[in-house]
């Protein structure tokens, strides 16, 4: 399986501008640049695209470990915070906020469990080489 994304620029860094386009299209020429990656701005950047598929891999990962373990998922929702160093111009990590429903035989402690392996074990942070770090509510 292949997934594919397609991203154009033109201009220089600073006044430049570009769109990027999913194979879903979800994205669909939408638009980044330096503002929208640096500054303020309407449209898109690459960081904000790693946060928002790390926070859904890591939430869908959750509910299938969940699903695995016997257990029938709740509401799950997962904020993902990405830390980028302006100096380095480098992300230094990934920080999880996971909140998740008390779900029927599942212990707080289960549910930490199962959270800390699917952090572990999603696809997006087996691909990062950065810390990650995670906070649960259980409620």
């Amino acid at each position: 399986m292949k997934r594919t994304a397609h991203a154009h620029w033109n201009g220089t860094l600073t006044e430049g501008k570009g769109e990027i386009t999913t194979q879903s299209t979800t994205l669909n020429n939408t638009q980044y640049s330096f503002k929208t990656r640096f500054q303020e701005g309407v449209g898109t950047n690459p960081e904000e695209l790693i946060a928002a598929a790390h926070a859904g891999c890591f939430t869908m990962a959750v509910g299938a470990a969940l699903t695995q373990a016997g257990f029938t998922p709740g509401d799950l929702t997962t904020d993902a915070i990405l830390d980028l160093d302006m100096q380095a111009l480098s992300i230094t990590g990934i920080h999880l906020e996971l909140k998740g429903t008390v779900i029927d035989g599942v212990s707080e402690d289960k549910f930490k469990e199962i959270a800390e392996g699917a952090k572990a074990n999603c696809i997006i942070s087996k691909a990062l080489s950065v810390p990650i770090t995670l906070n649960i509510q259980y409620a």
